[in-house]
This record gives C-alpha cells, sequence and structure tokens, in this order.
C-alpha cells in the first residue's frame, strides 16, 4: 500500500545532469530529494543524466531522506527508458517515482503497469508514486486522477510555472505573487485608491488541496524560482501551509530549512494543541459534554485540529531521531 506518513516539508529538487549536486544531496537535510530526469536536464544530456541517477542511487546512502526520481513526460520518448532503465537498475533505492504532467488516469496507470511488472520480475518492494498537476487538462481531471491506483499513489504537486503556461497566464514567474493580478479599492475623500494584491494561484491550489484530502494524499506546493528572495518563499509557503498543503518544493538547498520553518508545527501551536487534548479526555472522564480551555468552549472541530498537529509534530520528532 502507499505511504500516507512520510514527511514531505521540504522536497529538494537536484539536476541529474550535476553530479556534484547528486552527491550533496543526501546530506542536504530534505525530507524528499527527487533527482530530475526532466525540466532541469538539456535533450543532449537526458542519456548522461539517467545513468547519473542510477550511479547516485546505487552508490550514495539515502539514509537520511526519502529518495524520488522525477522522470520525462509520457509524451517523450525518454519517458519509458527512464522508467526502465532507473527501475530495473537502481529500483530497490526508490522511494517513488515522480510523474510530470499528469493529464488523464491512464497517465499514472500506464506508470504503474510498468512498475508492477519491473517489481514482479525484479522482486523489488512496491515502488510509490508521485504526480505533478500542471496543465489545465490536469487540473480539469483531478478528481478522477486523485481516485486512481490507490495502492500506490502517495501525493500529487501543483507545478505552478507549467501550469501557468498552459493556461496561458501571464506571467513569467515561477510561483509567488504577480503585481498585475490585484484589485482597487474605492477612491478615499481625496480621490485615492490603494491597490490590494492578490493570490493568482488560490483557485488551483485549492482545487488540489481539496481532492487530496478527499483521497488520502498529500498535497505538496512546487517551486519557488528566486532563491535570493527568501522572504518571497516563506510568504509563499505560508499561504500554501495555509490552505493546507504539507511542504514545498526547494529548487536550491538554501530553500529547505525555509520550508522547515513554514511547515514544522511552532512549539507554542503544538503545547496549546496537546493542552486541549488533555482537557477533553479530562471532560471525557468525568462526564462533561463540554470542553473549556483558557476562558474558550474547545468544539469537536478544534479537537480534531489539535489531534492533527500533535500527530505531525510526533511524526517530525521520529523522522529527525531517526536520522541521528
Amino acid at each position: 500500500m502507499a505511504v500516507r506518513n512520510r514527511l514531505h516539508r521540504s522536497e529538494l529538487a537536484v539536476p541529474g545532469s550535476n553530479t556534484r549536486m547528486l552527491e550533496k544531496a543526501p546530506k542536504a537535510g530534505a525530507d524528499v530529494v527527487f533527482l530530475d530526469l526532466e525540466d532541469a536536464v538539456a535533450p543532449d544530456d537526458k542519456a548522461q543524466a539517467r545513468k547519473n541517477v542510477i550511479e547516485a542511487l546505487n552508490d550514495l546512502d539515502w539514509s537520511n531522506c526519502s529518495v524520488s526520481v522525477r522522470i520525462n513526460g509520457l509524451d517523450t520518448h525518454y519517458c519509458y527508458r527512464d522508467i526502465v532503465d532507473v527501475v530495473e537498475q537502481a529500483g530497490d533505492k526508490l522511494d517513488t517515482l515522480l510523474i510530470p504532467k499528469v493529464n488523464t488516469p491512464a497517465d499514472i496507470l500506464f506508470v504503474s503497469t510498468m512498475l508492477e511488472q519491473i517489481e514482479a520480475a525484479k522482486g523489488f518492494k512496491q515502488i510509490n508514486l508521485h504526480i505533478l498537476i500542471e496543465t489545465a487538462l490536469g487540473m480539469a481531471n483531478i478528481e478522477s486522477i486523485a481516485q486512481t491506483c490507490p495502492e500506490r499513489l502517495e501525493a500529487m504537486v501543483f507545478g505552478v510555472a507549467d501550469y501557468a503556461a498552459s493556461t496561458q497566464a501571464r506571467t513569467t514567474n515561477m510561483g509567488g505573487a504577480n503585481p498585475n493580478y490585484y484589485t482597487l479599492t474605492h477612491p478615499d475623500e481625496q480621490g485615492r485608491r490603494e491597490r490590494h494584491w492578490g493570490d493568482q494561484w488560490h483557485f488551483a491550489a485549492s482545487r488540489l488541496v481539496v481532492a487530496c484530502r478527499a483521497y488520502g494524499l498529500r498535497p505538496i506546493d512546487g517551486p519557488f524560482g528566486d532563491f535570493n528572495d527568501p522572504d518571497g518563499y516563506l510568504a509563499a509557503a505560508g499561504s500554501m501551509a495555509a490552505l493546507g498543503m504539507e511542504g514545498k518544493w526547494a529548487i536550491h538547498p538554501s530553500q529547505i530549512e525555509l520550508a522547515h520553518q513554514v511547515f514544522t508545527p511552532g512549539e507554542k501551536e503544538v503545547e496549546r494543541a496537546r493542552r486541549i487534548l488533555v482537557a477533553m479526555e479530562e471532560a471525557a472522564r468525568e462526564g462533561r459534554g463540554a470542553v473549556a480551555l483558557d476562558g474558550r468552549l474547545i468544539d469537536a472541530a478544534s479537537i480534531r485540529q489539535a489531534q492533527v498537529l500533535v500527530d505531525k509534530a510526533d511524526q517530525i520528532e521520529q523522522s529527525l531521531a531517526g536520522r541521528q
């Protein structure tokens, strides 16, 4: 069955064509590292990048993180060789494959069938799937996609850059704010109007979160292109965390710790959540239906939210302890 409790606070993208970055990736501190054979690799370098990735999977120690490979799109002739060569030669080292530009359930079924056959032939354990929703068609089909291969599908990622291209959005940024996406307030007495920026990707990201949560998947936010703008990254990640995303890509190692800052529950949050659960247990023992804490009534929804927060904090603590 698909792993549903893997940490995804940070997912580090590593080009398969860059051997120096491949060597550093296992110790970079990310929860997940994906070795990229797609967008980060030029066409002339695809074959060598595939060899580099296979060598890195087999020769490096990946015990401190989960490891994945982003294959090339199903609309390219590189895809089948990525699956066959990487999985046959290093599938026992892989946690997941990352499929780009998923448009329909058939895309997932194709990769899943190939994995099933290679796993059977080689005696490998199951390799799970992450998928990128980064096209208009993929977003239109997201609910049916989310229900495909529940035994193997683990997480969905919002790929903002290709999604922008697919929807013909008027931006060249890779995530973040768009100064042209704004509204104006009504004029004040002097005729002055304020400009309020909006989040251009709110609807698409929200739809992905809902589809993931409805069918037990992990929603992950994709890249933020300006790795020299930590404040911009924190703002983008924070808004996605507020929506329910579990983590975000890091296209540069400097973004890993930023992702952890956002997607790791704060000490005060966790402490209050634990107090809510204790108050609930005390009320249950005393036969009280209502639960109050710090002068405020705690309802059933608050209790469920507290349990989610505590579970996440415990998971992070256990994961970090296992890396030491």
